[in-house]
């Protein structure tokens, strides 16, 4: 748009002297940077949710006692590393099907050594050996059945 003066005047912009600035551009693009902040968030959450993504167990022997119990229903989730003293899910060396709850006796650069907390009912890294840190299926976090045994598990 020209002025009958011959300036140039760009609408909704400071153009010279007695033109007031107009905020409402920065306002919508700091809207849309937030809208953008918002979906980023959510995105990076739902990654997390498939990264973690929990396995649930159920417990059925007595090897974990007193730590664990028979009907124990447990969350384990992918742990990239696991230390001594973790509770973990193990597949069975000797029946891959099979899913085994024990603690982390020691990590060594060919296996993880697992135990039962229970010795006289476990069967462990002392009958099997260590396992293949490929074996590990998950730490357990947390008890979640029955509600009255409801919580961490350390």
């Amino acid at each position: 748009m020209v002025t009958p003066a011959g300036r140039a005047v760009a609408r909704g912009r400071f153009s010279g002297p007695g033109r007031r600035r107009s905020w409402a551009p920065a306002r919508r693009a700091r809207g849309r940077w937030a809208a953008l902040g918002a979906g980023m968030v959510a995105l990076s959450g739902a990654v997390a949710v498939v990264a973690v993504r929990p396995r649930r167990i159920v417990v059925e022997g007595r090897s974990m006692e007193p730590t664990l119990a028979p009907g124990d229903r447990l969350l384990a989730v992918r742990a990239r590393r696991v230390r001594a003293g973790d509770v973990v899910a193990v597949r069975d060396p000797r029946r891959p099907d099979r899913i085994l709850v024990k603690r982390v006796g020691a990590v060594l650069e060919d296996g993880v050594v697992v135990r039962g907390d229970n010795e006289s009912a476990s069967t462990d890294s002392r009958r099997f050996g260590p396992v293949e840190p490929g074996a590990v299926v998950g730490r357990v976090v947390r008890r979640y059945a029955p509600a009255w045994r409801a919580g961490p598990v350390r």
